[in-house]
Parts: structure tokens; C-alpha cells; sequence
């Protein structure tokens, strides 16, 4: 069974950055991409960013600029850069990716408040 375990989320200032990191249970070379999603207070759970096998990645409009993905193989890790912050990006960010069957990480709180 697959996990992804997800970290660094916290309360931070307007303007300033957090990195969030998702650890998998195996190596992230058996997932053709993995992605953040973030689901604020009574709305739906949304992409945020995706980063393929090959390192492709692609980016909610929203943050574009901002937050930046990335994967490091040798740690299993796949991580978020999100700079700039603001309070619209309050949201728990949850880590994804599928493997025979769709993996959610627990989930990190993020809020952004000054």
C-alpha cells in the first residue's frame, strides 16, 4: 500500500513563503505524475500544481509565478514552493498521486494571516 506523507505547512505572514514537502512510501518513479491540491473552508478541492515523471509541470492560474513544484527521487519527496503568499491561499494542501488507485496524502494546513 501506497502513502504519502505531507509536511511544512504553518501560519504565515502575507507575503512570505512556506515549503511543503510530500514523502512517498516508495520510490516516485512508479507514479507517471504527482500533484498538490488545496481545498479552503466549504469549497471543492482544487489542482494546484502537477509534476509529471519527466518533469513537466503545470500550475493553477491562481499561482502561477508564485508556488513552484518539484521531486527529488533519490528522497522519494516531491516538494511545493510557495512564495509571495496570500490570505487566499489559506487552504489545506493535500498531496496526490495515482497508483492503481487515486493516494491522498493527510493533508497540511496552510494559513496565510497577518
Amino acid at each position: 500500500q501506497v502513502q504519502l506523507v505531507e509536511s511544512g505547512g504553518g501560519l504565515v505572514q502575507p507575503g512570505g513563503s512556506l515549503r511543503l514537502s510530500c514523502a512517498a512510501s516508495r520510490s516516485i518513479f512508479s507514479f507517471d505524475a504527482m500533484s498538490w491540491y488545496r481545498q479552503a473552508p466549504g469549497e471543492q478541492r482544487v489542482l494546484v500544481a502537477r509534476i509529471t515523471l519527466g518533469g513537466n509541470t503545470n500550475y493553477a492560474a491562481s499561482v502561477k509565478g508564485r508556488f513552484a513544484i518539484s521531486r527529488d527521487n533519490a528522497k522519494n519527496t516531491v516538494y511545493l514552493q510557495m512564495n509571495s503568499l496570500k490570505p487566499e491561499d489559506t487552504a489545506v494542501y493535500y498531496c496526490y498521486a495515482r497508483y492503481a488507485t487515486d493516494v491522498w496524502g493527510q493533508g497540511t494546513q496552510v494559513t496565510v494571516s497577518s
